[in-house]
């Protein structure tokens, strides 16, 4: 019999979820999205993730909940918040969702989310010692797995390259906004990479986010030691992460 739980991927325009068997690593279920309530605000957003559960069924009554969301998130807290309202800053997301929902809830950084189901069931699966996954989109989002445990709340985004934070140069908002082209961008990553590399030794980088379907336009453009491949769950990511760590023993 599977084992069910529901994902919720929280970002700044969009909340993304669905009911995910968690052996399997894949959907259960259909994959709703909705927009993010303007603003961000936690009670509106809570709202918006209430009602995709109710609209989930009977099949997500009761079990596991994971969400994830734009922030630094420790013992349940969000203690940033990227493009949501200031008011996620500090706040008890976990408690006040569990107190709403009425079911237990998990709190994870979107990046981390990400990087646990590319470990358990996309690219870097089977792959021991360091795993460095990184998504390019708005910022630059990282998460670190070491044999297949997540080391969290990396934010590899805010290294300093050229006296300002890498994602400012190197994400792919960033190559949006110079209109670079692959080969200029490809530049800038390799200096984001190569610092990356130099510093933690990874044995293999995954890079996700929505720019990752065009991998072969950028990442053969790299000169690295560590080897380096696309994501292979694309947008489930963050929604397989949460569901899976939701579901873990020590959460129930």
């Amino acid at each position: 019999m599977s084992t069910l739980a529901v994902g919720i991927d929280i970002g700044g325009t969009g909340i993304k979820g669905a009911l995910v068997d968690v052996d399997s690593g894949e959907l259960a279920g259909e994959r709703v999205k909705v927009a993010t309530p303007e603003g961000g605000d936690p009670d509106a957003v809570l709202a918006a993730v209430a009602g995709m559960v109710d609209g989930f069924g009977p099949e997500a009554a009761g079990v596991p909940l994971g969400v994830c969301f734009p922030a630094i998130v420790k013992h349940g807290r969000t203690m940033s918040a990227a493009n949501v309202s200031k008011r996620w800053i500090g706040l008890d997301a976990e408690r006040l969702f569990e107190q709403a929902l009425g079911r237990g809830i998990h709190f994870v950084n979107d990046a981390d989310a990400a990087g646990v189901a590319e470990a358990g069931f996309g690219a870097a699966r089977g792959v021991d010692g360091l795993v460095i996954v990184t998504t390019l989109g708005t910022g630059i989002g990282s998460a670190f797995l070491y044999d297949g445990v997540l080391i969290p709340n990396t934010e590899l985004g805010h290294l300093k390259l050229r006296g300002r934070d890498a994602e400012r140069l190197a994400s792919f908002a960033a190559k949006e906004r110079g209109h670079l082209s692959w080969k200029r961008w490809a530049e800038r990553l390799q200096q984001f990479y190569g610092t990356v590399e130099f510093l933690f030794s990874p044995e293999l980088f995954v890079v996700g986010g929505g720019v990752s379907k065009n991998h072969e336009e950028f990442l053969p453009l790299l000169e690295l030691s560590t080897p380096i491949v696309p994501a292979t769950l694309r947008n489930n990511a963050g929604i397989l992460g949460a569901a899976w760590l939701a579901a873990q023993p020590a959460r129930a």
